[in-house]
């Protein structure tokens, strides 16, 4: 149990070698499948969180939720599944096909390639990439192009509307999400996801708490779900983007979303929660497993919480909220960080001293923040709706 992972790669090495595989074959091989390996462990994931959010959905809401296919309904998404392999595929006439077939698949690759990077323990790496910030917002950026193409290659003026949304929305709110990425690239001073999980002593929550809040709810934003959920706004837009898609095309569109959200889950793990880091997780590696995956999971559970208890809310106050509130006090808090950062890498403080300051600097900058935005709001409320004369009777003085 010291080592199962490497164990069994070390099995499976020395097999392949024993049936005369070159080494190059070999490597190639285990690459393939641990790839194949982390494919179907998020495929397992979403079976399970598809179940899991619905039973949650139905306490914090007060209705049923799942509780007739199988015990307390675990099998419920199961025959979801069956429903959607067995439904018939529709094209749209007047569709642009090649984009419209390949915008499912995009979503989904879109996400199933950020697992790529991400260090599941302090030996089970993927690829170990210098660049893996820069890796994880672009092919991040795959997701928003397989939107595009679904609403404009649908021929369906409703689709259309929900795509142009999404140019709106998830382009402007990836501005505060990679300022905020770049703070722990600033604190660990790398890029590479294992050097930013090995510097996280304490975890950067407590060091950049600012910046982990501006990225919880920019990334919320990048996944659609409430209340951001504008992209597929049901009582407005049928399904947003995905109206035309049904089978198997919607259901890559379905899981590709859910499997976004653990993602998203799995993100603020590395960034801000130590991700596979915990006790005996360097001894043990099956344990730092374990870690990464119940901290992903409970963010899931926060954001699912999140999204079942608030309402959808308008377009402009969504844009209001990036551009005039999350992308300055990014800024701010970047520039704050950076400063703060190097004058008490000067002075040698302790470290006790370090992560007080910087959590105290990032409060002081919310509180402000929140305090300019709340004035901002008053003095527009005052220019809307100025205070109407009051009638004075005749013959009454107005003093």
């Amino acid at each position: 149990m010291a080592d199962l992972i490497n164990l069994i790669e070390n099995w499976i090495k020395n097999l392949l070698l024993g049936w005369g595989a070159s080494a190059g074959l070999t490597g190639f091989i285990l690459q393939a499948l641990g790839s194949v390996l982390v494919v179907m462990v998020c495929f397992a994931i979403v079976i399970v969180l598809i179940w899991v959010e619905r039973k949650l959905a139905g306490r914090l809401q007060d209705r049923f939720g799942p509780n007739r296919a199988g015990p307390y309904g675990i099998f419920q998404s199961f025959a979801d599944m069956i429903k959607i392999f067995t439904k018939e595929y529709v094209t749209p006439a007047g569709a642009e096909k090649g984009l419209y077939n390949i915008a499912p698949v995009l979503a989904m690759a879109s996400v199933l390639a950020i697992w790529a990077v991400f260090p599941f323990a302090v030996n089970v790496i993927g690829a170990d990439i210098h660049v893996g910030v820069l890796y994880i917002v672009a092919v991040g950026a795959f997701g928003i192009l397989a939107i595009l193409m679904a609403g404009w290659s649908s021929n369906n003026k409703y689709a259309l509307l929900g795509a142009s949304r999404s140019v709106a929305m998830l382009i402007s709110y990836e501005i505060p999400m990679v300022i905020a990425l770049l703070v722990p690239v600033l604190l660990s001073h790398s890029m590479k996801l294992s050097v930013i999980v090995e510097a996280q002593e304490p975890w950067f929550i407590f060091v950049a708490p600012l910046a982990a809040l501006i990225f919880s709810i920019s990334s919320m934003a990048e996944i659609g779900k409430a209340p951001f959920d504008l992209l597929e706004a049901e009582s407005e837009l049928v399904a947003g983007y995905h109206t035309e898609y049904s089978g198997m095309k919607f259901g890559m569109f379905y899981v590709a979303e859910f499997l976004h959200q653990f993602t998203v889950g799995a993100l603020i793990t590395i960034f801000f929660l130590g991700g596979w880091t915990g006790p005996m997780a360097v001894r043990w590696p099956i344990l730092g497993v374990i870690y990464f995956y119940g901290k992903s999971l409970f963010i899931y559970l926060v954001i699912s919480w999140i999204r079942l208890s608030l309402p959808r809310i308008r377009i402009d106050e969504m844009l209001d909220l990036n551009w005039r509130f999350l992308i300055p006090v990014s800024f701010v808090n970047l520039v704050a960080v950076a400063i703060a950062d190097r004058v008490m890498m000067e002075f040698t403080l302790a470290r006790w001293i370090y992560v007080l300051v910087m959590f105290g600097m990032n409060m002081f900058i919310l509180w402000a923040a929140l305090a300019i935005a709340e004035k901002n709001d008053q003095a527009v409320e005052r220019e809307e709706f100025p205070p109407r004369p009051v009638a004075v009777p005749p013959g009454v003085d107005s003093k």
